[in-house]
């Protein structure tokens, strides 16, 4: 959950969704609750009117008129009652009571002085009661203080706020619920914008762009405008890394060049010292130059290369170049496919020298095969040459090295390409071909094969 944005808001939006509608429930299950009670002692009291006024002191005897009263009072034990004790010099219990006590008598504490008393009771069976009290007086000159009475038993009370609670709850898992569907709808279509920011980063890192993409919200859109500022830079900085690289290459290639042709031109031991520094100095400059070229394009993004025109380049040119010997360059099927996620000067670079140190050995055939594998496009060139002994393949990529006429040539353009590779993350090796020579194979990176692959 601390890992997910998406979670965290849901999280933080389900338990204040559920707080809320907790207390909610509570209040207004309470709200009801005191409502029904309320009016529940509201028909107690008026109940306990009619009663009042319908008594009368007869012959030393109380006796109750007719009254516009409920029938339950008249069912036995139907749990509405009513009972008047009398009080003073000859306190008695129950002195009159409805029908529905039937042989039983409400006990009722002590009265607390004049007006109405809200009393908890009990009843024979052990229910409990809601009770309204009143002390009346009779204008009679020997009637004595009377207590009056009326109950209901709480259970009618306790029956509908039960069904209202019920009915509560449900409706607020309901809402709940749609709270909760709501929430997640609103949270999809609020990050929708961040899925789509991530795809077109993955579009700019796969070299499928070279810059973000698309319309985003106004809170987007300046984080947006920012990154691809820093794109543009980045590619201008890169540009010109090449370009001052290059240009370095080319002003101490010049004084190279005229000591050279300088020192061509006498037989001396100097002479011959000079060219030889020269050479090593050539191969020093080409060297880190492609070293620095390709670490600069490994920082760029937006970089993606078709390798079909340039291995189709190529190979005419190595075509024309052997013509001489005879020699055949064959592409196999499925090299259209591919893109490189680097320089097109970088793979032209690698890929040349691979395909003419295969063309220099080859006697009649050199077979150039591009498969995808994973995120990476691998390079298998093979040549019907005389091969190369396992145990000298491991030196042939060593800087510097040449190997003997009869064998395979390497020296430095093996070098830089091995270089090369591992700068952009690939990698290098050579194995025994199916045509009878030398197999070298050549991965790299990557890019997208189509664009609209990284939007989805």
């Amino acid at each position: 959950m601390t890992g997910s944005l998406r979670w965290r808001l849901l999280a933080g939006t389900l338990v204040w969704v559920a707080l809320t509608l907790a207390v909610a429930g509570w209040g207004l299950a309470a709200l009801f609750r005191d409502h029904v009670r309320q009016q529940w002692q509201a028909q107690l009291v008026l109940q306990l009117d009619q009663l009042s006024g319908a008594i009368d002191w007869v012959d030393g005897r109380v006796q109750v008129g007719a009254m516009a009263g409920d029938a339950r009072l008249a069912r036995p034990l139907s749990g509405w009652y009513w009972q008047i004790d009398r009080l003073g010099g000859q306190p008695q219990a129950a002195l009159a009571r409805s029908r529905s006590l039937w042989d039983q008598t409400l006990r009722l504490p002590a009265a607390a002085g004049p007006g109405d008393q809200v009393l908890q009771l009990e009843d024979g069976q052990g229910r409990a009661l809601l009770a309204v009290a009143r002390t009346l007086q009779l204008p009679d000159d020997d009637a004595p203080p009377l207590r009056l009475a009326v109950a209901g038993d709480e259970a009618l009370i306790a029956e509908p706020v039960a069904r209202f609670t019920r009915l509560l709850w449900s409706a607020l898992g309901v809402l709940a619920l749609g709270l909760v569907l709501a929430v997640a709808l609103q949270l999809q279509l609020a990050l929708k914008p961040l899925a789509l920011l991530r795809r077109r980063l993955a579009a700019v890192r796969a070299g499928a762009d070279a810059q973000l993409q698309g319309r985003f919200p106004q809170e987007l859109q300046p984080l947006v405008a920012e990154f691809n500022h820093v794109l543009a830079e980045n590619a201008d900085m890169v540009q010109r890394a090449r370009a001052q690289a290059g240009n370095l290459a080319h002003a101490v290639n010049t004084p190279l060049t005229i000591l050279a042709n300088a020192a061509a031109q006498e037989a001396t031991p100097l002479a011959r010292l000079v060219r030889e520094q020269v050479e090593t100095a050539r191969r020093q400059v080409d060297w880190h130059l492609a070293r620095s070229r390709a670490a600069a394009a490994v920082r760029a993004t937006g970089l993606a290369t078709p390798v079909a025109a340039p291995l189709e380049a190529l190979v005419r040119t190595m075509a024309r170049l052997h013509a001489g010997r005879g020699v055949r360059f064959e592409i196999a099927p499925g090299a259209a496919d591919g893109r490189f996620r680097g320089e097109a000067q970088d793979l032209y670079e690698m890929l040349g020298n691979l395909i003419d140190n295969a063309g220099k050995w080859a006697r009649s055939l050199v077979r150039v095969a591009v498969q995808r594998e994973g995120g990476r496009l691998c390079f298998t060139i093979d040549d019907d040459g005389p091969g190369i002994p396992e145990a000298e393949r491991a030196r042939m990529f060593e800087r510097g090295v040449q190997l003997g006429d009869t064998r395979r040539g390497a020296g430095l353009g093996l070098d830089i390409v091995r270089t090369l590779a591992q700068t952009y993350g690939g990698e290098i090796a050579a194995s025994e071909s199916p045509l009878g020579g030398l197999r070298m194979r050549l991965c790299l990176p990557g890019a997208a094969e189509d664009p609209a692959t990284c939007y989805k």
